[in-house]
């Protein structure tokens, strides 16, 4: 396969410009071209303030110009991405002066969603068709992981190859193979399930509210729902968008059986109600700035916003069979939606692609829906299904009836889930190489052993891998005694522990709850007892005689990053973010956050006089709350370190932490102990002066100014700290832990508590 080091991007609009940004987050050099130079400039600009880049200083990747001055940049590129306008028109032209100035063997691939690729190479040289395919981004492309790709039947294998592995390694990216059909997978369903869900609403006369309930979490699509998506997507966008498939798809196809621009519509359209882009669309702010209107759908007036109400969710519980089988209002839309949705996808295999799981997988990570169209009909039942559809007289498509026959469309065979395909075969779910995911591993094996919060796998090579299953991954006494468990069994049977799993949650901390309760029922000396558990158990995951390694994902907040802090090293998915953020709830880190945090800062300081930078650097980070927004800041900020390993594919991120802890097993040595140097007076006394500041601006409270003398006191020793006396591990954490409690047991960090956990959010008090 082809090395790709330089890429080139044309078009600088949302999408060519966030494709960009992505590529800028990989650490290629980028270029990207628009018709001016300012308007790549502009694209730039957009993704910076869009959060499209991981780095604001990845920007600096980026080299602008414009089509007219500066199309030659592209002469050394090894991929050469389209991105312009959805007109073939323009298009071509540019595809023929691209390949005047090419070089040899170069990828070039297009971002369409719309143009079939026979149509985008028709006429165009055989050595162009040779080297090109279609990329389908979804946007945001840092964010959302699908990436349809298309070749045709001139391209080179290796040229797909390619693009492929690199998409997924380096780029993050669900790569899914699609036919070359209209709209290919993703947007082929997922705009027809919108056409539906949006004219089926329409004509039943919902309220938005009930229809957004009802056609989102019970089937586990995002809590957007069908009009939330809508303002989202842009309601102007839509009818363009679906006119487009109406135009392209074969007669007969469902998508022509709804009006694309029915009347509200249009209305809303002329009315520049178009969605979040305009500040209003179904959606919009109240005048009054302090509530939210929504449109009726029946009038087309916006009204106030109103508690959802569906006596189909109630009855239902939230199941989406029995929600299909209510009559009320809600279950008749639920039913006509997802019956039709279903029964659509159903019939498009194997037009636009060859398995269930290349369909489910595309609206999983391109819609963010939890089950894919066959896993949602398999969970429903493809008899089930079947019956309906036939109940209302809509045909049955042949895979569907197929399936009803067979029992489903997936099945598992020897431990391996494996597809029903169209021609009545059963093949097992291709699995890239270097992907490791528990829940493959669980079709076929039992735990190691299982507790009430974790799990205990054998994920080979000598190697186990805690899973964690509290709710969020929440630190509680049976997740730590879990984790101890685990620990005593890996010293007798493994080489290594990966701390992990198929979760997109690491841990979002301290189980605030029990620590209330904890308190309330027991007072100082039980919350005492909790702390020092933890305190056990993370010193002894720090010093086991192996190396464990922490597969960081999602949120690793709080108690969940101490974890963290705590393992011989950290492979984390790009997207991680990390921090300590006790502040926020009145309280300082208690599990020995305050003092790993100072030993890995006290080491990127180290060419800083003195030992009070250390400390000043620690205090900024803890009392701020500081969190990454991606694994690359949470290197900036101390939480990673140059030993630690960065992934961008999250189906990867296992493999990857079990390599690197089969890389550290060998000749593995526990750590040392550490001798650790603190500020004493002079550090004190620097950290107070900054609380003091920020108290007399009036940017903390004044429960602040107490969390911020109690951290200070922390790292800088404590009221005898002496710089020429360094304090061992253990007297640093007893300083923690006498902080934590004292802190706990102040109103105001209970009230604080107490808020978060009844609203999310956190106090200022």
């Amino acid at each position: 396969m082809a090395t790709i080091e330089k890429v080139a991007v044309i078009g600088a609009g949302v999408m060519g410009s966030g494709i960009a940004a992505h590529l800028a987050n990989t650490g290629l050099d980028v270029v990207l071209l628009d018709i001016e130079k300012k308007l790549a400039d502009g694209g730039v600009a957009r993704q910076l303030k869009a959060g499209g880049f991981m780095d604001p200083a990845f920007a600096e990747r980026i080299r602008t110009g414009s089509t007219t001055d500066d199309l030659g940049l592209v002469a050394d590129a090894d991929w050469i991405i389209e991105a312009v306008a959805e007109k073939i028109d323009i298009k071509q032209p540019l595809y023929r002066a691209v390949d005047e100035l090419r070089k040899a063997g170069s990828i070039v691939s297009s971002n369409t969603s719309t143009i079939p690729l026979q149509a985008l190479t028709a006429g165009l040289p055989e050595s162009f068709a040779a080297d090109f395919l279609i990329t389908h981004f979804f946007n945001p492309p840092r964010i959302m992981r699908l990436l349809e790709l298309v070749s045709g039947h001139a391209t080179k294998p290796e040229v797909t190859a390619t693009i492929r592995d690199f998409a997924d390694r380096e780029l993050g990216k669900s790569v899914v193979t699609c036919k070359d059909t209209p709209g290919f997978i993703g947007n082929r369903i997922g705009n027809y399930w919108m056409l539906v869900a949006q004219n089926e609403a329409l004509d039943l006369g919902l309220d938005v509210e009930e229809a957004d309930a009802v056609i989102s979490k019970p089937f586990g699509i995002p809590s957007t729902g069908i009009f939330g998506l809508l303002d989202l997507v842009g309601i102007d966008l839509m009818p363009t968008i679906i006119r487009s498939l109406q135009n392209a798809t074969p007669p007969g196809d469902a998508v022509k059986d709804y009006d694309a621009e029915p009347a509200l519509i249009a209305r809303m359209i002329a009315e520049n109600r178009l969605g979040r882009k305009s500040g209003a669309g179904f959606v919009r702010l109240s005048p009054d700035r302090k509530s939210r209107d929504v449109t009726d759908l029946k009038t087309g007036e916006y009204r106030p916003q109103q508690p959802v109400s569906s006596k189909s969710l109630d009855a239902s519980g939230g199941d989406p069979r029995a929600l299909m089988e209510h009559p009320g209002l809600g279950g008749r839309y639920a039913a006509v939606v997802m019956e039709k949705s279903l029964a659509y996808a159903a019939s498009l295999v194997p037009e636009i692609a060859d398995t269930p799981e290349a369909v489910d997988e595309a609206m999983r990570t391109g819609y963010g829906w939890m089950l894919g169209p066959f896993e949602l009909i398999d969970r429903l039942g493809a008899g089930w299904l079947k019956a309906r559809l036939e109940g209302r007289g809509i045909a049955v498509p042949p895979y569907l009836a197929l399936a009803a026959e067979k029992g489903g469309f997936y099945s598992v065979v020897d431990g391996r889930r494996c597809n029903l395909l169209p021609n009545g075969s059963i093949e097992p779910v291709a699995q890239s190489e270097g992907v490791l995911l528990l829940a493959d591993l669980r079709l076929g094996h039992k735990p190691l052993d299982s507790w009430e919060a974790a799990n205990l796998w054998d994920i080979g090579d000598g190697v186990a891998c805690l899973e964690f299953r509290t709710k969020m991954n929440t630190c509680s006494p049976a997740l730590l005694d879990a984790i101890g468990k685990s620990l005593e069994r890996c010293k007798a049977d493994f080489r290594a522990l990966v701390i992990g799993s198929d979760s997109p949650v690491f841990s979002a901390g301290a189980d605030l709850r029990i620590f209330l309760e904890t308190v309330e029922k027991g007072g100082s000396e039980a919350l005492s007892a909790f702390v020092d558990l933890g305190h056990r158990t993370f010193k002894a995951i720090k010093y086991a005689p192996f190396p464990v390694v922490g597969a960081a994902a999602g949120l690793a907040l709080g108690g969940g990053c101490e974890i963290l802090l705590h393992c011989d090293a950290i492979q984390a998915h790009a997207e991680l973010s990390i921090g300590l953020v006790e502040t926020r709830i009145g309280l300082i880190p208690g599990w020995g956050g305050c003092k790993e945090m100072m030993l890995r800062l006290s080491a990127s300081t180290a060419g800083m006089r003195g030992t009070v930078a250390p400390a000043i650097a620690t205090f900024n980070l803890i009392s701020a709350a500081k969190t990454s927004a991606s694994a690359l800041e949470a290197r900036k900020l101390g939480f990673l370190r140059s030993c630690d390993g960065i992934t961008m594919n999250r189906s990867r991120l296992l493999a990857d932490a079990k390599a690197k802890a089969l890389a550290l097993a060998q000749n593995y040595v526990a750590p040392q102990a550490p001798s650790i140097v603190t500020s004493g007076p002079s550090g004190t006394f620097a950290i107070h002066n900054i609380v003091e500041v920020e108290a007399l601006a009036g940017r903390i409270t004044a429960h602040d100014r107490v969390v911020g003398r109690a951290l200070a006191s922390v790292l800088t020793g404590g009221p005898s700290a002496d710089p020429l006396k360094p304090l061992t591990e253990d007297e640093v954490i007893a300083l923690e832990r006498d902080a934590f409690i004292e802190l706990f047991a102040t109103p105001a960090a209970q009230d604080r508590v107490k808020h978060m956990l009844e609203t999310g959010k956190p106090l200022r008090n």
